[in-house]
């Protein structure tokens, strides 16, 4: 089934089986028009021959009388040719009464208007017959029987069997050849966009000698991807550069916060200090969450340090952690993990993801609430709770950056956990949704469907 839906999606494989049915269609086609052209000319052929062969009795006659063409039949019927078809012939009077010849009984054709048609000769054969009006009282039929072309049609139908077979394993195998090729140029493409790195790049290099359109695509890919690289690398590192420069001055003052409010016996002073010194640090984890954020969207796609992660152990190591945490909040905590799942990933941001999920959980449902964390296979990794929820107004928004939902999803308020879910699902080749749910908030986390 997976071979057949490849062959489907292939447009290549698509190409050549068009190709392979319209060479079998035509064969089809011709062999038809063959076959009925034979059997035209075979009738053509059998009508001139009867024609022709009434017409020499009919001179016969004129120069002769009755009796000489009553012998010249006698002298055809004795003297029948084996290359040719059968001839049959009766000479009659006015009422059908038999002169010569070797049939019996006139058949159902006007001799004065000589009338041609079909007529059924002894042993229930049939034949082509003309009937001719000689005289007042005399009349003569020649009749040919139909020639057996079977045979001929049969060698003709096999001979096109075998050309048409030949002419589609021709196509087939030229197609394939030809597909084959193609299919792997546009694969070194495909590669170069799921995984630009310096090897992929490199390839596309080699294949682009620029004699085909084919090539051309290969070498403007090449360069685009090569140009993306050096924006993203000049975009990464800038915000690195960026970020290290802002969180380097707020730790230094965070450092001298602390020192003033160890210097500082004033209670209102203290306490302002330490406000300031939250808000530092709030602004601290927001920008290292926009830049785990930015780092995650960057490496979308890419393959390069992910390697198998046991999720249902992480899934369940951290269950217990926040078993632990749910008991001293008064919160129930309920833990349904299936064994054995296993997906290629980065386990620090896998453990991002669920860690994120869960402080939401907890922060917005009230004690004596829900949560629930559910693993199965595919993976599909369910976080739900019994909850407020998220009001329908704002279930859009609450995945993008500085996106809210309720009072304040996130970060420490600042609107980027749900983004940073979303962009490490999506650098695992997963998606993350908020399901439909009677009560509370109910996150998804499966693999990405097919568009």
């Amino acid at each position: 089934m997976s071979r057949l839906f490849v062959i489907r999606k292939s447009i290549f494989a698509q190409i050549v089986l068009w190709a392979i049915a319209t060479a079998a269609i035509i064969t089809f086609g011709l062999w038809l028009l063959t076959n009925a052209t034979i059997q035209r000319t075979s009738r053509q052929a059998l009508e001139r021959a009867v024609d022709v062969d009434l017409a020499g009795m009919v001179d016969i006659y004129a120069s002769g009388d009755e009796q000489e063409l009553a012998e010249r039949i006698a002298d055809r019927l004795a003297l029948q040719p084996r290359d040719a078809d059968p001839a049959h012939y009766l000479l009659a009077d006015a009422k059908g009464r038999r002169i010569a010849g070797d049939m019996t009984a006139w058949p159902n054709l006007h001799a004065g208007l000589s009338q041609a048609g079909e007529v059924r000769i002894a042993g229930n054969r049939h034949a082509y017959a003309r009937a001719t009006q000689l005289s007042p009282d005399l009349r003569l039929l020649v009749a040919h029987e139909h020639r057996d072309i079977g045979i001929l049609l049969r060698q003709v139908a096999l001979v096109f069997l075998t050309g048409g077979v030949l002419a589609v394993l021709a196509v087939a195998l030229g197609g394939w050849m030809a597909a084959h090729r193609l299919a792997g140029r546009i694969e070194r493409i495909n590669a170069a966009f799921r995984q630009p790195d310096d090897a992929a790049l490199a390839e596309l290099a080699r294949g682009s000698a620029g004699h085909d359109e084919i090539d051309e695509l290969t070498s403007h890919s090449g360069n685009a991807l090569a140009r993306l690289k050096q924006l993203a690398a000049a975009h990464r590192e800038t915000t690195d550069h960026v970020a290290h420069e802002i969180r380097t001055p707020l730790m230094h003052l965070d450092n001298r916060l602390v020192k003033a409010l160890a210097a500082t016996p004033d209670g209102e002073t203290a306490a302002r200090i330490a406000d300031a010194r939250t808000e530092i640090r709030g602004l601290i984890r927001m920008l290292e969450s926009l830049l785990d954020i930015a780092a995650s969207e960057a490496r979308r796609g890419d393959r390069h340090g992910l390697a198998p992660v046991d999720l249902s152990a992480l899934a369940t190591r951290l269950g217990e952690l926040y078993a632990d945490s749910a008991e001293e909040s008064g919160h129930r905590f309920q833990l349904d993990i299936t064994p054995g799942v296993v997906v290629e990933g980065e386990e620090m941001q896998l453990t991002r993801l669920v860690t994120n999920l869960l402080d939401n959980a907890f922060k917005f449902v009230p004690s004596g609430g829900t949560v629930s964390l559910k693993l199965d296979r595919g993976p599909l990794l369910v976080v739900s709770d019994d909850g407020p929820g998220i009001p329908e107004d704002q279930r859009e928004s609450i995945f993008e950056k500085f996106g809210r939902g309720g009072n304040c999803f996130g970060t420490e308020g600042a609107g980027l956990g749900l983004a940073l879910c979303r962009a490490i699902a999506e650098r695992h080749h997963l998606e993350i949704t908020l399901a439909p749910s009677q009560r509370g908030a109910r996150f998804t986390v499966s693999p990405e469907s097919k568009r």
